[in-house]
């Protein structure tokens, strides 16, 4: 599931060209990389390609980036729903990077903020302190995220240009000066790592479990405190939207595997309707942020 490292449409560092091809623009430990990933259902292949210092590691990654390390055996679906979901899409992983900045700069952008302002937040930042991705990237418009020591020096007044406010910039920051030892978390257990990484200010239970979903390949996985999850996952099996808690204790049966129930969904493309009127972008910052 290399498509669940992407951020928004626009994403910078993620391309689908016309012949199906993905590209991503990765900062990896070894440089900067340039990726292609070409699959080939009939013959049961993936096809990779990579470019730049980083490319080798890069390839490394390939296996665990498409998620060859992760195992459904131990998920009972047990609700007809989930049934129905698995049963579609019975090739379906989940994917990890190992890299957490990666996951972890973009995920404190999207803290209480519509999907639109931080996208924008993320391609602003990739553009003006990231760089293009080597080899064909360059061509394909393809971008690599600014390093832990370019988002250390980003000026306070520069952060609210990209409309993300100090608080989200502050956490941006205190990450990126701790950087080296966020990045070993990737091979803890992932409540380890959880714990490690909830020691910085503005990193709280949401931002953490899309880091796990990304660079860990979580399945316990679950984004609470996100506008929608709850409240799609509790219309999909129950009918009726769940609050957090709700959804806590209904997934409960699931532990370990918890992650896995939203993630059947989304594929299933279950969700309540949306018939109300959207979170509108904000107008003025700095302005508060309360989910972390």
């Amino acid at each position: 599931m290399a498509g669940q490292q992407r951020r928004g449409r626009g994403d910078p560092t993620y391309r689908v060209d016309e012949a199906g091809r993905i590209w991503r623009g990765v900062r990896t430990p070894e440089g900067p990389a340039t990726l292609a990933l070409a699959s080939r259902p009939r013959d049961g292949e993936v096809h990779a390609e990579a470019w730049g210092s980083g490319a080798e590691w890069m390839l490394e990654a390939v296996p665990s980036l498409l998620g060859a390390d992760d195992d459904w055996s131990a998920f009972e679906p047990r609700h007809p729903v989930l049934v129905e979901a698995r049963r579609r899409h019975p090739h379906a992983r989940l994917g990890r990077t190992g890299l957490v900045m990666e996951s972890l700069v973009p995920s404190i952008i999207e803290q209480k903020v519509t999907g639109q302002e931080a996208f924008a937040g993320f391609r602003m930042l990739v553009h003006r302190y990231g760089e293009r991705a080597p080899g064909p990237g360059a061509d394909l418009r393809l971008w690599v995220q600014p390093t832990p020591d370019q988002l250390r020096t980003v000026p306070s007044w520069e952060w609210l240009k990209m409309h993300i406010d100090p608080a989200r910039s502050r956490t941006i920051v205190t990450a990126a000066r701790v950087a080296a030892s966020l990045e070993r978390t990737a091979s803890l257990p992932p409540e380890e790592a959880e714990r490690r990484l909830r020691t910085l200010p503005g990193l709280g239970v949401w931002t953490c479990a899309e880091v796990r979903q990304r660079a860990f390949g979580d399945p316990d996985a679950v984004s609470f405190g996100d506008y929608h999850v709850a409240k799609d996952v509790g219309w999909a099996l129950t009918g009726t939207p769940f609050t957090d808690d709700e959804m806590a204790a209904y997934l409960e049966p699931w532990r370990p595997q918890r992650g896995r129930v939203p993630t059947l969904l989304g594929l299933a493309g279950l969700h309540r309707p949306r018939h109300g009127a959207r979170m509108s972008p904000r107008t003025h910052l700095p302005a508060r942020v309360t989910r972390t």
